[in-house]
């Protein structure tokens, strides 16, 4: 596969060390950051690169041409074939798509140049080519979900709707943005083609292309969740935090290619305040020190993936759409304390029946109902978890006993439900007052 990189940003936030370079060069560990991505791409097979120049661009082609003292010919020296399209005005973040249309593969990576990218591509790639999407954008949670625009996603994973940046949102959303890492069918630059020979040259990929086709309901666009890393570099303190990152290796850490650790967290009484049954998205609120915890997690190499039993689910106490607006107040709560779960499993099921109102279907002997492993073993697959290097944290012994079965080390939190029956005989391998002191026994474990 072919990648284009939009690397013509002046960087005006981070002029103080951007003054007289653009922004994809600005330096990480020695390397300028769009060398970083190249390298990236590079490890993944992806070798023909077309860079979209702009601001002070003959910087970029000096450094990629020749600034290794070694081969002329362009990208060699790096393992790569790299050309230009250089904007002799500002073109949006799509605009360039449609002068190089003729010289796209079918489908082509599209990343902007002021992102910090470890990325396994052929997983990305395997995504798109299986949904025969014309656009396949990679989302996923951040800790600043309030400033960014959040994608909406159906169970297959199409995105059905956009909730566009600093606009008022009156409903709560699931954590997922959109990243600025994209694979494109070739007929995009068409669509973009098309807009320009009508007059307008500066073309937004977003609002211009992407929004449009979504309201379009037979276009075919979707989301790749992925909880690797993407992190922008708009400001001095995002780009000092992709530093400390990279040097921890955070980074290359996260990346799929890698078996990943993870921190399973049950959800009631260990994320959220325990009620009993919560069945109403009223009813949920983060226990006092959720949020906290969440956040240095997030921070650290291990994942944060919540799995719950929701049998309310089978007994007809709670609806699948109460369930989700249940989940995205709870998305929207973490968010707005910097904090977000890269993932969510739960059960519907319920063995026993005999409840006003359940449903039949559901009311079975499953897999998937804690202290069984189906959740659990579904996270580890999507996510590629090394289960042996992971955690399990709840209230409950019956969470204990669930990360138990799947081989994991556990905590139990005095926190909670207060029903603290061991039905189970099982021993945690730590006892925490709340999930913030668990997480903290982890990090320093």
């Amino acid at each position: 596969m072919q990648a284009v990189i939009m690397a013509g940003g002046k960087g005006t936030r981070l002029s103080a060390v951007t003054h007289d370079i653009p922004k994809p060069m600005v330096s990480i560990a020695g390397k300028p950051l769009l060398e970083h991505q190249i390298e990236n791409l590079k490890k993944c097979g992806i070798t023909d690169i077309i860079l979209v120049t702009g601001y002070l661009g003959d910087v970029i082609e000096k450094y990629f041409y020749d600034g290794k003292g070694l081969s002329p010919a362009t990208g060699k020296p790096f393992g790569v074939d790299i050309s230009y399209y250089s904007e002799e005005t500002p073109l949006g973040t799509a605009g360039a798509l449609g002068k190089i249309k003729d010289r796209l593969q079918e489908n082509f990576v599209l990343l902007f140049g002021d992102l910090f990218t470890c990325i396994d591509y052929q997983r990305f790639i395997k995504f798109h080519e299986e949904k025969k999407s014309e656009a396949t954008l990679f989302v996923h949670p951040n800790s600043h979900p309030y400033d960014s625009d959040i994608v909406i996603t159906d169970s297959t994973d199409k995105i059905i709707g956009w909730s566009c940046k600093n606009t008022e949102r009156n409903k709560y959303y699931k954590n997922l943005v959109n990243a600025g890492v994209y694979i494109l069918d070739r007929k995009i630059a068409e669509y973009v083609s098309d807009i320009q020979r009508c007059g307008k040259e500066k073309v937004d990929l977003e609002k211009d292309i992407i929004t449009k086709l979504i309201e379009n309901k037979d276009a075919d666009i979707y989301g790749y969740i992925s909880s690797e890393y993407v992190k922008d570099l708009g400001t001095p303190e995002r780009l000092e935090t992709v530093k400390k990152d990279h040097f921890s290796g955070i980074c290359e850490k996260r990346n799929l290619s890698n078996k990943q650790k993870c921190i399973f967290l049950d959800r009631d009484g260990t994320v959220n305040k325990y009620v009993g049954f919560l069945r109403r998205s009223e009813q949920m609120e983060l226990a006092p020190t959720a949020a906290e915890a969440i956040k240095k997690i997030n921070s650290s190499e291990y994942l944060a993936v919540i799995i719950t039993n929701q049998p309310v689910i089978a007994r007809g106490e709670c609806s699948i759409e109460e369930l989700e607006k249940i989940h995205n107040k709870m998305y929207t709560l973490l968010g707005n304390e910097g904090a977000y779960a890269d993932g969510l499993y739960y059960c519907p099921h319920h063995p026993d029946g005999g409840f006003e109102g359940e449903v039949k279907e559901l009311k079975i002997n499953c897999d998937c109902r804690k202290p069984k492993t189906g959740m659990l073993r579904k996270a580890e697959k999507d996510l590629n978890i090394d289960l042996s290097r992971s955690w399990f944290v709840g209230d409950t012994y019956l969470d204990v006993q669930t990360g138990i079965n799947a081989g994991m080390k556990t905590i139990l939190l005095r926190s909670g439900d207060e029903n603290k029956s061991n039905k189970y005989g099982c021993v945690p391998d730590h006892i925490a007052n709340d999930l913030n002191e668990a997480v903290d026994i982890i990090l320093n474990n």
